[in-house]
């Protein structure tokens, strides 16, 4: 057994904790921690939720609450990939639902699902802001515009 083990702290939790400190005495600081809790860990695991409620003296109830409210909260880990699909107005009328179908049927996945292998996360979004280039997906930031079905998989390649 390892006796300097036991000192080991996890550096995500030092961060957690520095966040927690930095905005606990702060009027409404549940969100910024939040966002920032799930920047540090890549979403909202029970045990950081519960880390934030008692360092912030919340019941726990209530940071669900506020957590299941906001869809910018994860409660499960996204894929390394994150692909966005756009169902806004003008993203509908040209054929956004299309692609959204292909990269289904493709990736087998529904909204808000992330593959087993963790590779990719699918999420409908209302607007990416590229009305311009619709339908549009993004999948880590980068905006593909002027999709047709037919283009996806190609796309979809450049992420294996």
């Amino acid at each position: 057994m390892c006796t300097t083990c036991e000192n080991l702290v996890d550096p995500k939790q030092i961060k957690l904790d520095e966040v927690i400190i930095k905005y606990r005495d702060e009027n409404g600081p549940l969100i910024p921690i939040l966002q920032e809790a799930q920047e540090i860990y890549g979403y909202l695991p029970a045990d950081v939720l519960k880390h934030i409620s008692k360092g912030l003296r919340m019941p726990l109830a209530r940071i669900y609450g506020v957590v299941t409210f906001y869809s910018q909260f994860r409660l499960t880990p996204v894929g390394r990939n994150l692909i966005n699909v756009c169902l806004g107005t003008a993203c509908h009328v040209r054929g956004g639902a299309k692609v959204l179908e292909t990269i289904e049927k493709g990736l087998k996945l529904k909204d808000g699902e992330t593959t087993e292998d963790k590779r990719y996360t699918l999420e409908i979004v209302a607007c990416i802001g590229a009305c311009g280039l619709a339908p549009v997906m993004s999948i880590n930031g980068q905006v593909y515009g002027r999709l047709e079905p037919e283009s996806v998989p190609e796309i979809l390649a450049k992420y294996e």
